[in-house]
């Protein structure tokens, strides 16, 4: 059996009480995440997954149930969990007062490490991070994009077997996050567990080996994509690019009933839920009234799924 980086079981989470209305924010949540492994917690605003992340980073109490970080119970041992993980949580902020290359190394010292080599490790990645031309500036003199690389640029200050990571992305442009992302492949090459939540779904298709979608606090689903893909009917993307802007092409998809047509200029996106041969057949009506320089047709994305699975649920 692969080892197990973190389990969870019946794990509940109430926020209220005497004199308020209690809230359950995560119901009866069972789930593990095997070791080198990037898993996707996913779920819409409000789904309970920074509670969850907020349980197992030893910040929030359980109401009831179990969960363990490497084999640590968050409850009954909540220092062995936080010396094993480091942690991005979304509203967390830098240390303010001090500078990019002293939170890097203060950062570093919490984890007992200090020297020349953890100096060298900072330059490293500040470079990485674009921060090597702010890193005597105090962090309260930069942008909000520039604090959160700063949050991100600290696990790779350290080497915990865990790291969690919410909404890894906000404030990073298209170049840094692929830098990101491809940094997060490399560490779970050799061993690390990356845990995340993202409200970019195409971050979570690119990155995650394993997704669960929670809604209300219960699973709604757990899997690959591949899996995830066989809980829902059929959905295709068809791709459609066109000599000139089309003109009216509503009496064409009315026939087909698509869930979704966005228009760029001389380009249709169309989501149609149903069988392949079925949008192949779509494309040929198109085609039939203009000419097509591009046609593409996909299977459903993750974002398709995500949709489909928390706005009429799913089997778990």
């Amino acid at each position: 059996m692969p080892d197990i980086a973190i389990r969870v079981d019946h794990l509940v989470k109430d926020f209220g009480g005497r004199f308020r209305a209690r809230t359950r924010a995560v119901d009866d949540l069972s789930f593990s995440v095997t070791r080198g492994t990037i898993f996707g917690l996913l779920g819409p605003n409000g789904a309970g997954k920074t509670t969850t992340l907020r349980v197992l980073t030893t910040l929030v109490r359980p109401t009831s149930g179990d969960a363990r970080v490497m084999g640590f119970d968050v409850v009954r041992q909540p220092t062995d969990v936080r010396c094993n993980i480091v942690v991005v949580i979304q509203e967390h902020a830098a240390e303010l007062l001090l500078s990019v290359r002293d939170n890097l190394l203060t950062f570093a010292r919490f984890y007992g490490q200090s020297g020349a080599a953890i100096r060298r490790c900072a330059d490293r990645v500040m470079d990485e991070f674009g921060l090597m031309p702010e890193a005597n500036r105090k962090a309260q003199d930069l942008s909000g994009g520039f604090r959160r690389r700063i949050q991100v640029a600290k696990v790779f200050m350290v080497d915990t077997p865990v790291v969690f990571l919410d909404e890894f992305s906000t404030g990073m442009d298209p170049i840094l996050k692929r830098t990101v992302m491809d940094r997060l492949r490399r560490e779970t090459a050799r061993g690390r567990t990356i845990v995340l939540t993202t409200q970019v779904l195409s971050e979570a298709e690119d990155l995650c080996d394993d997704i669960l979608i929670i809604d209300k606090g219960r699973q709604v689903a757990r899997g690959d994509l591949n899996a995830l893909k066989l809980l829902t009917a059929r959905i295709c993307e068809v791709t459609v690019t066109f000599d000139t802007a089309p003109g009216n092409i509503d009496a064409v998809l009315s026939a087909f009933q698509p869930i979704s047509v966005r228009t760029s200029q001389n380009t249709v996106h169309i989501t149609l839920k149903d069988e392949e041969a079925r949008a192949l057949e779509l494309a040929m009506a198109l085609a039939a009234h203009h000419r097509v320089l591009r046609l593409e047709i996909n299977g459903a994305s993750l974002e398709d799924i995500f949709i489909e699975l928390t706005q009429k649920g799913a089997p778990s």
